[in-house]
């Protein structure tokens, strides 16, 4: 049990950073310099920050650690035409896609402030996206034993992900995060396996409500969930 000296000492605030459109490995870089300054302040037994940052990506397909190259479909020269690079990553979860008119957020938050474990922080970041998803007229849900953000879980032939989640974690400390597709070219996805599936579709706000969605309306709306999930732990 956390003592009531420690309660009061958790830095529940989280600070809101928007790197607006950023390069995939410069922002991976930008991440990790985060990521050990928090392990290192929280090791030396320092006050932590919590940090949400969004951005967008120029076209890149990512793999997780636990990953299996062959789900990405095409090859080198066929990347080069789709202008899209591949980076290979270290958080969980197999490849997806990332690029222009997707909110991407990372997470840079240390669990012990908000007194609660890797499972539920995920669970947490899933429905802080489907309390967004809510606002502009999508219901949303989680599809059992695969995290992330997903549509018609009860129907199989017609299951489709809209927001990706893969996360890193040491010392309770968090790095990378979810990707939700406001307006995303969803024909990226055609190159890969998407998380490793063969018999789920993706799909996007725009798609499902026929028409472009502002993304800096889904950006303040994130926030505003996020902001009200954590503070309530």
């Amino acid at each position: 049990m956390i003592s009531q000296k420690n309660k009061f000492e958790m830095n529940k605030e989280i600070t809101t950073i928007d790197w607006k459109t950023t390069e995939y490995n410069k922002s991976w870089q930008q991440q990790e310099a985060l990521f050990q300054e928090t392990i290192q302040f929280k090791v030396a037994n320092q006050a932590t920050s919590n940090y949400l940052i969004l951005c967008e990506h120029p076209h890149v397909f990512t793999l997780g650690k636990n990953g299996s190259a062959n789900n990405l479909l095409i090859n080198n020269l066929q990347l080069k035409s789709a202008h899209a690079q591949y980076v290979e990553t270290n958080r969980g979860g197999d490849i997806t896609y990332h690029g222009p008119g997707q909110l991407v957020g990372y997470p840079i938050f240390d669990l012990a402030n908000f007194g609660i474990g890797l499972k539920q922080y995920i669970h947490s970041m899933e429905q802080a996206v489907i309390n967004t998803l809510l606002t502009v007229g999508i219901t949303a849900e989680r599809l059992e034993g695969s995290a992330g953000v997903w549509i018609d879980t009860n129907n199989p032939a017609r299951c489709r992900k809209i927001c990706a989640i893969g996360v890193r974690s040491s010392h309770f400390v968090t790095m990378h995060g979810f990707a939700l597709n406001v307006n995303t070219d969803l024909h990226y996805f055609s190159y890969i396996n998407p998380c490793g599936f063969i018999d789920k579709g993706v799909t996007s706000i725009e798609k499902e409500t026929g028409a472009p969605y502002s993304i800096e309306t889904i950006k303040n709306q994130i926030k505003e969930e996020f902001s009200k999930i954590f503070s309530t732990f």
